[in-house]
């Protein structure tokens, strides 16, 4: 018996594909994306189902990449390459 479906997103690349893809459809406000934007449907909407460490492997996985630049803060990032996502 089989209890637990897989997570796709527990892959930190899979995840930062995922977050960026969310980031990339969400109208910036000076440049910048709220994390609230991302983080609700990455971790519960439009059939992700995410967890919150793998939230935070994604954001940690794309801002080494160069995808994202993540504030200081954690309120907000800015997408520096759309194209990673493809």
């Amino acid at each position: 018996m089989k209890l637990a479906g897989a997570r796709p997103y527990a892959d930190p690349e899979a995840a930062a594909r995922k977050l960026l893809e969310l980031a990339a459809g969400v109208q910036p406000i000076n440049d910048r994306v709220h994390t609230e934007k991302i983080n609700g449907p990455f971790l519960a909407k439009s059939g992700c189902n995410a967890s919150g460490p793998e939230f935070g492997a994604g954001i940690q996985y794309a801002v080494e990449k160069g995808w994202l630049e993540l504030h200081g803060s954690g309120t907000y990032v800015r997408i520096l390459k759309t194209e990673a996502a493809n």
